[in-house]
């Protein structure tokens, strides 16, 4: 959920449906649903809310109650307005263990079930379509989409059709399709338009199959993209951080799973379900390219 304005303060009642933020680290991206009991007496940005599936105790007779503030709560969010198409590599909030928690979409099975992979449980589960939906946030009243589900529109759009136009000698970064390195990103060189809406680029890590000289290839204007600016991590990266690793010569996007010492942190790639270890100078901050501005996650 985004930072809303100090000036904007969320007021709900004593009977309001919301869904809960808890505040226990383990439920860290995660919704329940619950009721607000009251307002707190000496603080009125804080409530006292009850679960509908959390127990205070082990024999689950009574029903948890906590005191939050008014940041960790919100409604219900609304239901699309349109049936949703999921596909590989959608961000989505799956309803698993009574709570709709945070994942990606890593693989489509048949019968309308999916491959998620939960963050916060750091596992991969299969679901049915019903138990998915697109994350959406509460930002000072209003519901908003999330960045990811705004690029997915972008793509549907008719907007997605105006591609940015590339010049000779510019430097890009290119996504490329082919087996073993799809969803990495490769520095390269635009040499001339090819077509429409293609560019013919150079690639300036990737050599061709005889190492005599950097490959070249013919690449659709939407998988380009200019080189993302420097973001300058001072205090360095955190768990669950998205970041781009730079590994087999392309940057590879992940989130951190692990902080470890010597400016190290371990690296898991969703796509593929693989963790590896990075020092930090080998990894920057994750940006996506939208509606030709540069978004961070």
């Amino acid at each position: 959920m985004s930072n809303p304005s100090s000036s904007w303060v969320a007021q709900f009642n004593p009977g309001d449906r919301v869904e809960i933020r808890p505040r226990d680290v383990g439920f860290r991206g995660s919704w329940y649903a619950g009721t607000v009991v009251r307002r707190e007496a000496k603080n009125a940005n804080r409530y006292v809310v009850e679960y509908d599936q959390l127990y205070a105790d082990e024999s689950g007779e009574k029903l948890l109650q906590e005191t939050l503030d008014w940041v960790q709560l919100r409604p219900p969010p609304p239901p699309p307005e349109k049936k949703v198409q999921f596909k590989f590599e959608d961000e989505v909030e799956a309803f698993y263990s009574d709570g709709w928690w945070e994942g990606a979409i890593i693989a489509e099975h048949s019968g309308g079930k999916f491959a998620v992979f939960l963050r916060g449980f750091d596992e991969q589960i299969v679901l049915e379509e019903k138990d998915l939906r697109l994350p959406v946030q509460w930002v000072q009243g209003k519901w908003e989409p999330r960045f990811e589900q705004v690029q997915r529109e972008k793509e549907n759009s008719n907007f997605s059709k105006e591609v940015m136009k590339f010049t000779q000698g510019m430097q890009v970064e290119v996504l490329t399709d082919e087996d073993g390195l799809k969803g990495a990103w490769f520095a390269a060189t635009i040499i001339e338009p090819s077509g429409e809406d293609k560019y013919l680029i150079e690639y300036k890590t990737l050599r061709n199959d005889d190492d005599t000289e950097f490959l070249r290839e013919v690449i659709r204007a939407c998988n380009i993209r200019p080189c993302p600016p420097e973001i300058i991590v001072v205090d360095g990266f955190k768990v669950w951080d998205a970041v781009d690793a730079y590994y087999n010569e392309g940057w590879w996007v992940g989130v951190i799973a692990k902080v470890l010492i010597n400016s190290n942190y371990e690296v898991n790639f969703i796509e593929y379900d693989e963790k590896t270890t990075f020092n930090q100078a080998d990894l920057r901050p994750h940006q996506d390219w939208l509606n030709g501005k540069w978004v961070v996650p």
